[in-house]
C-alpha cells in the first residue's frame, strides 16, 4: 500500500465526511434515444400509481412517452404531472414539473421544490433540510397556506428530484385594481397577506366567499 503522506487526523475525516454521505442506494433506470442521449420521461397523474411500484423497471419506463424539452437537453430529468393544489399558488394543478434526479440528499438545495417518491406515491414538496440520517425524519412543506406541513420517515424515500422548471396552462387573469390596492395597504400596515387571507376564508359563510380572499385565489379550471 502507497503512503499518501496524509495524517490519521486528515484519514479520519474523510472517512467520516464518507460515511455520512445520504443516497437513495440504487442504480438509476433511465431510456435513450437513438442518439444514446438519455430521454425525459412523462409520467402522467394516471400513471403515478405504478411509477410509485414500479419507478426503477425498464418494461414499465418504456411505456412512458419520452421528450426532449429545450434547456433540458443533457442530464437526466423527469417530468412529473401535478395533481392537487398543495403547492399553489406557485404551482397549479395539472402543470407539468421539470425535475433532476438528486443522488446525494445530504447536498440538496434547502427550501427547493421536489418531487419525492416514495412506495405509497408521489409528492410535490419543498424541503426545509438536507437529508443527513437515513433514520431521522423529513420535513415536507406546501407553499398553499391552507395545507399543513408535516413529517415523513426518509426510509420511506426512493426517489428525490428536484424541480428545475414548471410547464403551465395557467394564466394569471388581469389583476382586479381594487383588490391589489387593498392588498398593498394591508401589507403596508404589517399584516400577512397568507394570514389575513387565511382569516377572512375561516370567517366567511361557507356560500358567500368573501371577494377579497376569492381575488386573490383567482385560476382558471381546465
Amino acid at each position: 500500500m502507497t503512503d499518501t503522506g496524509e495524517s490519521t487526523e486528515k484519514k479520519a475525516e474523510k472517512k467520516n465526511t464518507l460515511s455520512r454521505a445520504v443516497t437513495d442506494r440504487q442504480v438509476l433506470t433511465v431510456t435513450v434515444d437513438r442518439q444514446g442521449e438519455e430521454n425525459t420521461l412523462m409520467i402522467p397523474a394516471r400513471a403515478q400509481a405504478g411509477y410509485a411500484r414500479s419507478f426503477n423497471e425498464a418494461v414499465y419506463l418504456q411505456q412512458m412517452r419520452p421528450y426532449h424539452i429545450p434547456g433540458f437537453e443533457h442530464g437526466t430529468y423527469r417530468a412529473f404531472e401535478v395533481s392537487g393544489d398543495s403547492m399553489e399558488p406557485t404551482i397549479n394543478h395539472r402543470d407539468i414539473v421539470v425535475s433532476q434526479y438528486v443522488d446525494r440528499w445530504d447536498l440538496l438545495q434547502p427550501g427547493e421544490i421536489y418531487v419525492v417518491v416514495t412506495h405509497e406515491n408521489i409528492l410535490l414538496k419543498r424541503i426545509p433540510r438536507r437529508i443527513t440520517n437515513r433514520n431521522g425524519m423529513v420535513d415536507l412543506l406546501s407553499d398553499n397556506p391552507m395545507v399543513k406541513p408535516y413529517d415523513l420517515p426518509a426510509a420511506d424515500i426512493v426517489q428525490l428530484w428536484v424541480v428545475l422548471g414548471y410547464i403551465s396552462t395557467y394564466i394569471p387573469t388581469t389583476p382586479d385594481i381594487t383588490s391589489e390596492r387593498l392588498w398593498e395597504v394591508i401589507e403596508l400596515l404589517g399584516h400577512d397577506r397568507g394570514e389575513v387571507r387565511r382569516y377572512l376564508m375561516e370567517t366567511s359563510p361557507n356560500d358567500a366567499p368573501n371577494s377579497l380572499a376569492a381575488a386573490g385565489n383567482q385560476r382558471i379550471n381546465i
